[in-house]
């Protein structure tokens, strides 16, 4: 089983992929955004895109990768990605699903002033590549094509992985850590996923 969480940068995606790996026996964090960094590495820069997604060779290895995986791998395999283009998210997860895959979608959803507040206390500033994105991504993501839509307004990370759960008829393990620790938690997994290059 694939749960992929969607929406705009800073919509908790990441965040809300590792409270569910935490909860989950066996479970596996598959980061698409992985691939788009070793292609920024690998692609000559005279044909290298702004976005990674552009790059038919990212969505294939999206696509194929994940697909192996799921092929391979028993337990649930969580995808935090946000992919607002319908071309695109039919090549990847529609692409899936037609495999037979269950793919779960989730489109993490926040006000405008909620995300960029968000984006702030990460330390993204108003010209960093998720702010620059967040009109597009809000109105682009909002379309019927995206469902499911799970609102997180003042939603903590744990009830937004419950409320996934509960919509896929998912039991979780209880948290795994103290109330009083889970800021250290939050601020350990921004540390490892932070963009040093915007």
């Amino acid at each position: 089983m694939i749960i992929w969480l969607n929406g705009a940068f800073g919509a908790g995606k990441t965040q809300t992929a590792f409270e569910l790996h935490s909860r989950i026996p066996d479970s596996l964090v598959f980061d698409p955004e992985q691939i788009g960094f070793f292609l920024g590495k690998v692609v000559p820069p005279e044909v290298r895109k702004s976005d990674f997604q552009d790059h038919r060779l990212w969505r294939k290895l999206t696509y194929e990768g994940l697909r192996y995986v799921a092929e391979n791998y028993t337990s649930t395999i969580v995808v935090p990605m946000t992919i607002v283009n319908p071309e695109y998210y039919d090549q990847t997860v529609g692409a899936l699903r037609k495999t037979g895959l269950h793919v779960h979608h989730f489109t993490l959803l926040a006000s405008r002033e909620t995300i960029l507040r968000r984006l702030r206390k990460r330390g993204d500033g108003t010209n960093s590549w998720g702010a620059r994105q967040l009109d597009r991504c809000l109105a682009s993501l909002s379309d019927e094509k995206f469902k499911f839509h799970l609102d997180t307004e003042g939603k903590s990370i744990e009830l937004v992985a419950e409320e996934i759960a509960r919509h896929i008829d998912l039991k979780l393990k209880p948290p795994t850590w103290h109330p009083i620790l889970r800021p250290l938690k939050r601020a350990m997994v921004q540390m490892r996923h932070v963009r040093f290059l915007q």
